[in-house]
């Protein structure tokens, strides 16, 4: 059969599945494997072996960050706008591509506009509470986003040796 990678992208491309939490569970242990199931779209990412107890702490968690996602369609700010039903982010009325996690990345930036996010805050929200990778991950998407940005990029703005803030305090 298909690997889970290639069910993971079926789903997200399906309107009808694009929104479903997932949860990888899977032998493969090595950062490039979290990361690349984390970026193509996975939720959240357990490796075996895992403990019933902690596979349904990471349920609950997926669920309680995916119910939130709701609350907010669409978003603007600085001429940046995010739909996040049709999951399109546009700059200056032009449609930018972005990966599934600078989309989540970008989004939860907006909704906490004016307030300062720690890197642990923005990995806990965005690639789930255990992720094992470094906080080098979000820099790095950040950086990415700022260049598909363009000279919106600007709008989030670096807190020295804290993290990241978007716009001001509404």
């Amino acid at each position: 059969g298909d690997d889970g990678l290639l069910i993971l992208e079926k789903l997200r491309r399906n309107p009808t599945t694009k929104d479903i939490p997932i949860i990888m569970v899977t032998a493969k242990t090595s950062e490039y494997d979290r990361v690349k199931g984390l970026d193509m779209g996975a939720d959240d990412y357990i490796v075996k072996p895992f403990s019933v107890m902690e596979l349904i702490s990471r349920v609950k968690a997926v669920l309680r960050r995916t119910s939130t996602n709701n609350n907010l369609n669409s978003i603007s700010l600085n001429n940046i706008t995010i739909d996040y039903n049709k999951r399109l982010v546009s700059v200056d009325n032009s449609i930018i591509n972005l990966t599934y996690k600078e989309f989540e990345l970008l989004y939860y930036l907006f909704k906490n506009q004016g307030i300062v996010l720690t890197r642990d805050d923005i990995m806990n929200q965005v690639w789930g509470f255990d992720f094992q990778g470094e906080t080098r991950t979000v820099d790095v998407h950040i950086s990415s986003l700022r260049q598909k940005l363009g000279k919106r990029g600007s709008i989030i703005k670096t807190i020295r040796n804290v993290g990241y803030k978007i716009g001001e305090r509404l």
